[in-house]
């Protein structure tokens, strides 16, 4: 990785050919496409540069944004020597002798070493902790790169001495600029090959916003192409890759981002965008059974007792998907998400619950009254243990008596709403109020 940005000088054997998309990486800030906020005219990188300094850095976003290729571009603008790192491939040891050899080069040459470690996420907390005196001290300028969440994965004293810079997934069109880009480029494809206008379309969303995949996949098709003399069509993608996969990680931001969108449109009760993230998560290769249980977990916090059947209906599919599994399965989650999306919607229940542990946490174990004891034994009965007034003995089924701890204060904790079936749990609330006042026959 040490010679990625390096070309062979004039009159050097040539090495095997590198990929498109090593070929077609910016020489300068100004050619970095997509990422106007970052590296444009009045980017964040744009600025920090100007003003004679720079930090520490984080950049976070998905594969194929730019990460490397900035880490590179920085290290030309600040004329530091670049020392590319891998947190897969090495280890806090390989990091103490780049660090040594950093503190050589700036004593001898007076030059900073802009440190970049790719997949910073991958070392553990603990081994970042490696990178905080050199961070501190200067010696090296660190470049981490990941696809996750630094909040989550990058310790928090590291966080404190670096600057996070987001990076965004490119658009259609800043995907099709890289394509064309490289289609003319000397270095690129250098105007040997032809991209029908919907095949260039269809490579800018096969390559779901990653220039890497969008130009390994122009490459490739371009290899069968220029056998051919022939342009590339749709045709000849649909031969060549049929579809590209999703970008799904089961474990990372893309996976819980997409959870979050399919939980989000059937709490806003919009079935056809909870349809479609269903789909998308079934397609990328999502555990049926993982969003059965998240569907589960919905019909008691979002709809709970406005339609009590939802729970019942989330379960049955559950038990169904077990039965069945894919592909079938699939009929069964669809049928579950509309009826879900489409339910009248509470969170009463889940309210209630959590005000009620709130309380818990902050009374401790209040004693338990006499009279809603079990008493067992005749000593239990002589202390006042079971006096406890039997509803069923009572008209309505409603007695008045104290069910709440000793010293706690009896609090409303379940609110339902004037929705669904809650309604009517309203209106049988208020009616066993009324008849323990003596306001009205039971």
């Amino acid at each position: 990785m040490s010679d990625l940005f390096n070309k062979p000088e004039k009159g050097a054997e040539e090495p095997p050919k590198r990929p498109l998309a090593d070929r077609m990486r910016p020489a300068t800030l100004a050619d970095v496409v997509g990422q106007d906020d970052v590296a444009g005219p009045g980017g964040v990188l744009t600025e920090l540069l100007r003003s004679g300094r720079f930090p520490s850095v984080i950049f976070w976003g998905p594969p194929g944004c730019g990460k490397t290729t900035l880490a590179f571009l920085l290290s030309v603008e600040v004329k530091a020597h670049f020392v590319p790192f891998s947190a897969v491939l090495g280890g806090v040891a390989d990091v103490r002798k780049i660090v040594q050899e950093a503190e050589v080069a700036q004593k001898r040459e007076g030059r900073q070493t802009l440190l970049f470690v790719d997949e910073i996420h991958r070392f553990s907390k603990s081994q970042q902790d490696a990178f905080l005196p050199h961070v501190e001290r200067g010696t090296v300028m660190l470049v981490g790169a990941t696809t996750e969440n630094p909040s989550f994965y990058v310790n928090a004293a590291l966080l404190s001495r670096t600057t996070v810079i987001r990076l965004e997934r490119l658009e259609p069109a800043q995907t099709e600029e890289v394509l064309r880009r490289a289609l003319s480029h000397p270095d690129g494809l250098g105007e040997k090959v032809a991209v029908e206008a919907d095949a260039m379309e269809a490579l800018a969303q096969m390559a779901d916003g990653d220039a890497r995949r969008a130009l390994n996949l122009l490459e490739q098709a371009a290899w069968v192409a220029e056998r051919r003399k022939e342009p590339i069509s749709m045709a000849l993608l649909l031969k060549l890759f049929k579809r590209a996969p999703l970008r799904h990680d089961k474990a990372g931001d893309d996976h819980f981002d997409v959870v979050s969108a399919f939980i989000k449109s059937m709490r806003g009760s919009d079935p056809d965008a909870a349809i479609y993230w269903l789909a998308r998560m079934l397609e990328a290769g999502e555990d049926p059974l993982y969003l059965a249980r998240r569907m589960l977990i919905f019909a008691s916090e979002d709809i709970g007792n406005a339609d009590p059947r939802a729970l019942q209906v989330a379960m049955t599919v559950v038990d169904a998907l077990r039965f069945l599994g894919l592909p079938e399965g699939r009929l069964v989650l669809a049928q579950g998400v509309t009826y879900l999306a489409t339910a009248p919607k509470s969170n009463a229940s889940y309210a209630a619950v959590n005000e009620a542990m709130a309380e818990v946490s902050k009374l401790g174990s209040a004693p338990v009254p006499m009279h809603l004891r079990n008493a067992p034994t005749k000593l239990m009965k002589e202390i006042g243990a079971g006096d406890y007034l039997y509803p069923h003995d009572y008209p309505g089924g409603c007695v008045q008596q104290r069910y709440f701890p000793d010293g706690v204060e009896p609090r409303n904790y379940y609110r339902p709403k004037s929705t669904g079936y809650e309604k009517h749990i309203s209106d049988l609330i208020a009616w066993r109020k009324r008849v323990l006042a003596g306001k009205e026959e039971g």
